[in-house]
């Protein structure tokens, strides 16, 4: 990818972390994130290598690569306690905020928008659960 011969390898593996993270962060919830949410997740990185911003499709290629294997790997070494774990994301994203600044300002903007959207996605996945499985059973007249 021409867009990161202006970083670094390291720089490069913790960019494409940076779905992972964000996707842990909007989902977490009572320290594990959910299967529910994991899969949203990773279903929507795939998404993004077809419907993403044309700036972005490169990017999204390689993320999507190694996208299940990073959210997995974060969510098994990120700290299990709460705030230690939001902590250590945040950290993790000011560092992963320099390098995309590095790409130029056209690029942060649309990846910006881009992980809003991201995020907004992976957060509604708790709540389609809910609305899949235990509303019908309400209406139904099933529900205690």
């Amino acid at each position: 990818m021409s867009l990161f011969l202006k970083l670094s390898v390291k720089e490069i593996e913790d960019l494409l972390k940076f779905p992972a993270y964000i996707s842990i962060l909007a989902a977490f919830r009572n320290t594990k994130l959910e299967e529910g949410e994991k899969k949203a997740a990773i279903k929507f990185s795939h998404t993004q290598t077809f419907i993403s911003d044309p700036l972005l499709k490169a990017y999204y290629k390689e993320a999507d690569k190694v996208f299940e294997k990073n959210i997995e790997q974060l969510d098994r070494d990120l700290p299990k306690n709460a705030n230690k774990r939001e902590a250590a994301i945040i950290k993790e994203l000011k560092q992963i905020e320099k390098i995309i600044l590095k790409l130029g300002i056209e690029f942060a903007s649309t990846m910006n928008r881009s992980m809003n959207a991201f995020t907004r996605h992976v957060s509604k996945a708790h709540y389609n659960v809910l609305t899949d499985y235990v509303f019908p059973l309400t209406a139904l007249g099933l529900a205690d």
